[in-house]
């Protein structure tokens, strides 16, 4: 591990020299690369140096005690050394962990998409409560939301909204709540008290830069046309909605939301360009997943991840077989103790996989 510390040392004096020259701040791709690194790298740095003062007060108790010369002194020592020894095993497994790679995506902010499933109107009305729990959660992080484009279903909630998130290491937290999630609970519309099972699809994109990927225009077929309301009905006479076809995938992207034609095609062309993104991250996630047997990250978008029962209060995720019997609270955006759980074993796949490095 020292080794792996002192190489730390070096990298983050190396960055720091690096983020001040001007050719590199010219350079955005890597000046955004850079900064984002000698973030990672100045907290790990900060661990190294708690790290070495604990090895450094090992020593010197250890020095004290061996002398015994002054047994006041000794007893002093005594309490230094049981002070660091139990310090250091914990501020060991704290730097593995914060040594284990992180993926680049990360810390992007995300488009979220939310589209209702099997279930009719009550489809539509779970994928509402789940973009108000996004939401909800999202608020509780300090995170900013803002809508890219809907469609509302007839009864409430959503046939399919699109939404942007913008914060800190956004993508790193939400990217496993990409799947099927499913609800089980007696609808709103149903006279007869019987449960029905309806389920939504979420997807997370981590928000493409122009430099992540080109989009040639040329290859993008543009429509304008009228924004619409519940039930498909049109909501103003401008053609100020945007469709965007990008004609070599077939993938589409469109923005209703925003008052202007302009911002409407500004916005729809970043979901294009995360879209595009997440196609080519989808095919790596899925073969590194492959590697390693993943239960979180399979690359599977189509995976059943997660059952919320009303009737039983629980919410049940299926990768890790965690329960938990909140109902209320998750659905207003208590979730963070399944992204933890989540983000923990994944982060134990990786330190299993990288465990040659210790």
């Amino acid at each position: 591990m020292l080794d792996r510390l002192q190489y730390v040392k070096q990298r983050f004096d190396e960055i720091s020299d690096l983020i001040i020259q001007p050719d590199v701040i010219a350079d955005q791709k890597r000046y955004v690369a850079l900064n984002k690194e000698y973030k990672e790298v100045k907290a790990l740095n900060e661990k190294r140096e708690e790290y070495m003062n604990v090895l450094g007060n090992i020593d010197e108790a250890n020095e004290i005690i061996a002398d015994g010369s002054d047994p006041e002194m000794s007893e002093m020592a005594q309490l230094q050394l049981d002070e660091a020894k139990q310090r250091l095993p914990e501020l060991e497994e704290e730097i593995k962990f914060m040594l284990i790679p992180k993926d680049a995506e990360d810390a992007k902010n995300v488009m979220v998409e939310i589209r209702a499933g099997t279930g009719g109107d009550e489809a539509s009305i779970f994928a509402g409560d789940l973009f108000r729990m996004y939401t909800k959660y999202c608020e509780g992080r300090g995170w900013r939301t803002s809508v890219v484009d809907m469609n509302e279903g007839t009864s409430g909630g959503f046939k399919e909204i699109i939404f942007e998130v913008t914060g800190e290491d956004v993508y790193g937290t939400l990217k496993f709540e990409a799947g099927v999630h499913r609800v089980q609970r007696v609808p709103q519309t149903e006279t007869q008290g019987r449960v029905h099972t309806s389920a939504a699809t979420v997807m997370v994109l981590p928000e493409a830069e122009e430099f992540d990927i080109q989009i040639d225009m040329n290859d993008v077929r543009v429509d304008f046309f009228c924004s619409s309301g519940p039930g498909g009905q049109s909501v103003n006479t401008t053609k100020s909605a945007v469709r965007l076809t990008h004609i070599p995938t077939g993938l589409v992207a469109q923005c209703q939301d925003q008052k202007s034609q302009h911002k409407n095609k500004d916005k729809a062309l970043g979901v294009l360009r995360s879209r595009l993104y997440e196609q080519e991250l989808a095919k790596k996630q899925e073969e590194d997943a492959k590697k390693r047997t993943s239960q979180v990250s399979s690359g599977d978008r189509s995976a059943k991840i997660r059952t919320y029962n009303y009737a039983q209060g629980r919410v049940t995720d299926h990768r890790i077989g965690m329960d938990v019997f909140d109902m209320d609270g998750v659905m207003n955006g208590k979730i963070q103790k399944l992204v933890d759980e989540l983000q923990l074993v994944n982060n134990m796949e990786k330190l299993k996989e990288a465990s040659e490095i210790y």
